[in-house]
């Protein structure tokens, strides 16, 4: 395949101008870069210039410094480049098409040509020494190994066959082949001869990245990160001990150094192109300028009416499950339990209590309800007998439980048991019935789908990751069939390399009669024939629509599903569908009490000083007025004249879930954190939460969510959709707004060109979007970045180095295109950087309410591992730091989120907030961010983040002096959210 793209249209790049019919204001921004973060570089083989890929683009810039020219356009992701021999083509990995693959292009930017394709990811071009192939990694054989390409044909060869992960190679000037393995026997880097005779060069457990031969063909250097230092290097070949080159204040990047002679060579490191010198541990610096020029688009924010007495129907319906007889259909809303009769609209409502009862299922005889609730204090086992209504706890865990499951004979219940070590882990048991007694069949499980029972009861199939290879994390979502009794499971896929719907409720589901497998792809049900454990037909598609929780009647010859916001079922002998009438509604809970707060401090979140002795006076759910105190004033009066009051705390990324229980909501309230936003979540579960959360049929904060993740053609979490341009995003996109989303999260395996789809269609809707990329994400309209650093499909950050720094480009990009980052500090070292540093830190009475004293002790274990695998977790956390100080003073703005669950919720935000102050961030900035800015940044600063009139009544009173001393946050009081007053006792006892 072939593609042109002339060079003059590239010069000038502009994104966000719109499409046809959009309403788009656009402003053009030109920023000049001369910093780079983890960018690699290449010589032309005359010595005269440079080529590197700063942010994805492909750049040319002369040997002696100065004006870089782009010769790519900014949707390619380019990374890597390599020159061609003659000096007239380069060589680079492109994600262009959603996948890397080996591209090459003229020198002067014509001629663009894709010289690998498939599903396979293509990486580290080098071209062998008479230009007639490109070697290159690629995970065709099940994990990373080194092949080559002859450009000629196009055929393709393996070079290596080991199975740990070999990648990184490089031809030396007589056809030798350098890489780096991850060999058992040895990892470091080997040589390999024309012969293909592999040799082991320099042996190293640390890690090591992209050899380079020496025009002699004598020695290699290499890139290597040890005790978190990141490291330029050089070996002989004939073997012995390494030397390093770089000095130990630099951060170098893991990417090939190029010869300029015999002595002189370039890298790249600490942001810059660097002139090094064999012998000489000093360096110069190449500068160079690249001006990036692209159109921002502002756009009319979604509306919300939170004065609302409106009754709603309620979308959050979560896992329906259709009785064996096909006349009922059970499902959670509002947190309890509803059963559906067919040919009725009205449900009957089977649990009434402030705790969530999830996940239910069917015995076979249609008699019982096996459900998961924490009306027991943690998600436990329980059944309902239907004539009777009766409860029973079948099984008390001591970790919370999941999608039960019952076998045909209705013997046993399948289910998980999560894993307190690692978020998202499970393992997969088993409970008898007669003998209360629970086995393992199968663990460690990462986020599958809920398991499905063979009739026989000898297997147990359900959705599982399978990556590509042990390298990077990401692959397909495939069927994985158990067998019980050995506990061993194989893989099985309906359709080779593609990733059915998210895992969670999609399926596979075993029909009654065993006979074919319900599934979601690309959005739709399909079922395929199984038979004696293998797929034994062609999979039949049965809907048209977005349908996913997939439930079969006992007939095998119907299965109810969810449509977007409705329920249906789809009858398997004629194909036509019918509509289930539900009425159920609620409104959100609207208080009607006057009264005043009696303030002796308030931050009101704009302005550094406090405004001293004033009541504020609340009607209903909004702030009437703020005027001095009068000691007169009638009516009600929350005496807070020993306090302070301040805004309501913004937690701006976190991942919920219902498992959490009925507690999680007052944890939350308890920090005095009384909004969240959640980019990226189970559709109907953050629905149901908050549809709950703001009926008052539990306590908890505002919740503003994305539904699942919108990723790429390869995923790693159940709760990512696998999108492809067509339909099925287009569905998806529908369902944002027709669910009510509040963002948008794009994540990492997503291309550009649908990112910036997906982009387009949010803002035409007012909806925000967020993702992973800075650039070029930022310049065709993404509002906000999640993480400093975190998940790249490049297997390293645009945002973060090895050792913690991000540099001007990153600063720059954020603060000049307007994007929004939540830096996730505190997941990046922050937590543990304080947990070390103050021994009080746990010291607080939510943390003692919410948190056991073992959960102090993991806390401790999981920072002590981070650190194994990467010493500078904690010794270079300052250089995070003096980043998000940086971007500040570049006018850019940051907002505070955790990643929680990965870390403890509630408490992760203080650590951020913590973190943050001790870099330098005074506590003014930091509680503005954690305010106001973050109100601004999900679209509802008229009614949030700030304490003036007119706004909404979410406040904090709290003890001690938080614009001194940030830790006088945890002091909290008194929460009120909507104008609701909550006491700090009331939050910290369990509800009853």
């Amino acid at each position: 395949m072939t593609k042109s793209i002339g060079l003059l249209a590239l010069l000038f790049l502009s994104f966000g101008m719109g499409v046809s019919g959009q309403d788009f204001k656009s402003d053009s921004t030109k920023i000049t870069l001369t910093e780079g973060t983890n960018f690699a570089l290449a010589l032309s083989p005359d010595k005269q210039t440079i080529a590197f890929d700063l942010q994805g683009t492909l750049w040319i810039l002369p040997i002696g410094g100065g004006k870089a020219v782009p010769i790519s356009d900014a949707l390619g992701d380019i990374r890597q480049p390599a020159w061609s021999p003659d000096g007239q083509k380069l060589a680079f990995q492109s994600y262009r098409d959603g996948t890397y693959h080996i591209w090459t292009v003229n020198k002067n930017g014509t001629g663009l040509n894709q010289v690998t394709t498939g599903v396979y990811d293509d990486r580290e071009p080098y071209w062998s020494p008479d230009g007639n192939l490109i070697a290159f990694s690629s995970d065709r054989s099940g994990n990373y190994d080194i092949w080559h390409v002859e450009l000629a044909s196009g055929k393709l060869k393996q070079l290596t066959t080991d199975p740990a992960n070999d990648y990184f190679a490089a031809y030396s000037p007589d056809g030798r082949l350098a890489y780096v393995s991850e060999r058992k026997a040895g990892g470091g880097i080997y040589v390999q001869d024309a012969n293909g005779a592999e040799k082991l060069l320099v042996s190293s457990k640390e890690k090591l990245a992209s050899p380079s031969w020496h025009p002699s063909g004598k020695w290699i250097i290499f890139n290597s990160v040890t005790q978190g230092e990141s490291t330029l290097d050089f070996v002989q070949t004939g073997g012995g001990e390494w030397q390093t080159l770089s000095r130990p204040e630099e951060d170098v990047f893991p990417f090939r150094a190029a010869w300029i002679s015999e002595n002189d060579y370039l890298y790249t490191s600490s942001g810059r192109i660097k002139k090094g010198k064999l012998g000489d541990k000093t360096s110069t610096n190449i500068s160079f300028e690249a001006q990036v020029n692209v159109g921002r688009h502002t756009y009319a924010r979604k509306k919300r009416d939170f004065d609302s007495e409106k009754v709603k129907s309620v979308l959050g319906i979560r896992s329906p499950v259709v009785s064996p007889d096909g006349k009922q259909i059970a499902f959670t809303a509002l947190g309890d339990l509803y059963l559906l009769t067919k040919g009725t609209a009205k449900p009957l409502q089977l649990t009434d209590d402030k705790f969530i009862a999830i996940d239910p299922a069917w015995s076979p005889d249609g008699k019982q309800l096996a459900y998961a609730s924490d009306r027991n204090g943690n998600s436990d086992l329980w059944v309902r007998d239907i004539a009777t209504g009766q409860d029973k706890l079948l099984l008390d865990a001591k970790h919370a439980i999941k999608y039960p499951s019952w076998s045909a004979d209705g013997s046993q219940i399948a289910y998980y048991e999560s894993d307190p070590k690692g978020w998202l882990r499970t393992s997969l048991k088993t409970l008898d019935l007669k003998t209360t007694k629970s086995e393992l069949v199968y663990a460690p499980l990462f986020d599958a789908s809920q398991p499905s029972w063979s009739p026989d009861g000898k297997s147990i199939i359900l959705s599982a990751l399978q990556p590509y290879s042990t390298r990077y994390r990401e692959g397909v979502s495939e069927f994985l069939l158990i067998n019980v009794k050995e506990k061993k499971g194989d893989f099985i896929a309906p359709v080779a390399e593609r990733t059915p719907a998210a895992r969670g409720k999609n399926g596979p589901y075993w029909s009654p009669d065993g006979k074919s497998l319900a599934y979601g792809l690309d959005g739709y049900l399909w079922t395929v024939p199984i038979e004696a454990g293998k797929l034994t037909g062609v999979p039949k598609q049965w809907t048209r629509e977005l349908s996913e929780g997939f439930s079969w009647t006992a007939d095998s010859e119907h299965i109810v599903f969810i449509a977007t916001d409705a329920l249906k079922q789809v009858n398997l002998r004629d194909g036509k569908q019918e509509t289930f009438s539900l009425d159920l509604t609620w409104k959100t809970q609207q208080p009607k009490e006057h009264y005043a707060i009696h303030a002796g401090k308030v931050f009101d979140g704009k302005n550094e000083k406090y405004q001293e002795n004033v009541d504020i006076l609340i009607e209903g759910n909004r702030i009437r007025k703020i005027e001095p105190h009068n000691a007169s004033r009638k009516g009600k009066v929350i005496d807070a004249s020993k306090s302070v009051v301040i805004p309501g705390l913004f937690e701006m990324h976190t991942h919920q879930s219902a498992l959490a229980g009925e507690q999680l909501g007052r944890l939350w309230l308890s920090y005095g954190i009384t909004s969240t936003r959640e980019p990226g979540t189970e559709p109907y579960d953050v629905v149901e939460r908050k549809e709950s959360w703001e009926s008052g049929r539990r306590k908890g904060p505002r919740t503003f969510y994305a539904g699942a993740l919108m990723d790429g053609n390869r995923i790693y979490y159940g709760l990512a959709v696998s999108n492809r341009a067509g339909a099925q995003l287009d569905q998806e996109l529908k369902r944002s707004v027709r669910l009510g989303y509040d963002m948008i999260k794009t994540y990492v395996r997503m291309p550009d060109s649908l990112q910036k789809q997906v982009t387009e269609f949010a803002h035409r809707n007012g909806i925000p979007v967020s993702s992973h990329e800075i650039f070029p994400a930022a310049g065709y309209g993404v509002d906000a970045v999640e993480h400093i650093g975190a998940t790249s499909r490049r297997g390293y950050s645009t945002k973060l180095s090895a050792e913690n720094n991000s540099y001007q480009d990153v600063v720059q990009i954020i603060a000049k295109l307007g994007l929004n980052i939540t830096p996730t500090a505190s997941l990046h070292g922050g937590l543990h950087y304080l947990i070390n540093k103050d021994t009080a830190f746990f010291d607080n009475r939510q943390f003692q309410s919410f948190y056991s004293k073992e959960s102090i002790q993991e806390l401790r274990e999981s920072g002590e591992l981070r650190l194994k695998t990467n010493p500078a977790f904690l010794t270079s956390f300052g250089n995070i730091q003096k980043t998000l100080k940086a971007i500040l003073a570049a006018g850019g703005r940051v907002t505070p989120g955790t990643d929680s669950p990965i870390i403890a919720p509630g408490v992760s935000l203080h650590a951020e907030l913590q973190s943050w102050v001790d870099g330098g961030i005074t506590p003014f900035q930091a509680l503005r961010s954690a305010t106001l800015w973050s109100a601004e940044s999900v679209g509802v600063g008229d009614d949030l983040g700030s304490i003036e009139a007119g706004k909404l009544a979410d406040l904090i009173i709290l003890d001690g002096d938080p614009l001194t001393n940030i830790k006088d946050l945890l002091n909290v009081k008194t929460v009120i959210k909507n104008g609701i007053v909550s006491d700090i006792n009331a939050l910290l006892n369990r509800a009853k």
